[in-house]
């Protein structure tokens, strides 16, 4: 039953979105829009909240988002820490440690609508110029990126290039790689039309200025001069591990690492001491 309803809510919004896009198309794409970037969760958790607020540094402001950093000082080289879709800061508490023990000084930021950052959206584009704040305020030599947060750092690079210079090496856990990959699982999870799909597109181009098609990992990575790793599992079930492949391929100073079984969020030893080897390489 429970998971008949899990399926029959989406298919009951999509068929809503179909029919008003006769009516108001351009309201209701951006009402497709506005559910298509809202998370169900990611806030921080009672569990959560002693680890997190021991660390708690500056609140940052990009436009109207209140970004939340934390920073567990040390005197090496600043690495930046990037959360994914419905995570926040907190899921680096284990690698933390690891980080501290090689003295790196560490920054995390909470991206917008989630952890202690205001807002309720999250979208790649303000992802990456709310990491672009936090970038320019700490000025990090190596930057971090689980699943989105890898993403938006990628677009980050690509978009803000002339304002990096300072970083050196990144790394990507577990990301995925086209915004049409993304598109084409919502299109199919609400049901939506060719119809609904064109309005939201365009919405996408007024907005934003790119097709679907155009917001691309690997046609990004063709322009970063910086030298990247990638670590994917090749049995990931939230993204798939071709998307690494194509990244990979697209980027010139970058290096693979396929895992087997170890799952959608690397949080194991091996996993960390493949990063710290890169790091410090």
């Amino acid at each position: 039953m429970n998971k008949f309803i899990g399926k029959l809510v989406p298919r009951t919004i999509g068929f809503y979105f179909n029919l008003a896009s006769f009516f108001a198309p351009k309201r209701i794409a951006e009402s497709a829009f506005l559910l298509f970037c809202t998370p169900r969760k990611g806030k921080v958790e009672n569990g959560q909240r002693g680890f997190l607020e021991d660390a708690k540094d500056l609140i940052l402001e990009e436009e109207v988002t209140k970004i939340q950093t934390y920073r567990w000082k040390g005197s090496g080289p600043t690495v930046l820490l990037m959360h994914g879709w419905e995570s926040n800061s907190f899921r680096w508490r284990s690698f933390i440690p690891r980080l501290q023990k090689e003295n790196y000084n560490i920054i995390a930021m909470d991206g917008p609508g989630h952890g202690n950052t205001s807002g309720n959206l999250l979208n790649l584009p303000l992802y990456s110029s709310c990491a672009q704040k936090v970038i320019n305020r700490y000025n990090p030599t190596h930057v971090i990126g689980h699943s989105l947060g890898g993403m938006a750092i990628l677009y980050n690079l690509y978009k803000y290039k002339t304002n990096n210079a300072a970083i050196e090496k990144v790394v990507t856990l577990g990301s995925p790689s086209e915004l049409s990959d993304f598109m084409r699982q919502y299109k199919n999870i609400l049901g939506l039309s060719n119809r609904m799909m064109g309005l939201l597109e365009d919405y996408f181009i007024k907005t934003f200025g790119f097709r679907f098609t155009d917001f691309s990992s690997s046609k990004f990575a063709k322009h970063i001069t910086k030298k990247g790793l990638l670590i994917h599992d090749e049995l990931d079930a939230v993204a798939p591990y071709w998307s690494s492949e194509q990244v990979h391929a697209s980027w010139k100073g970058s290096k693979l690492v396929a895992t087997k079984g170890l799952g959608h969020s690397l949080h194991q030893d091996k996993v960390r001491d493949e990063i710290i080897g890169f790091l410090k390489s």
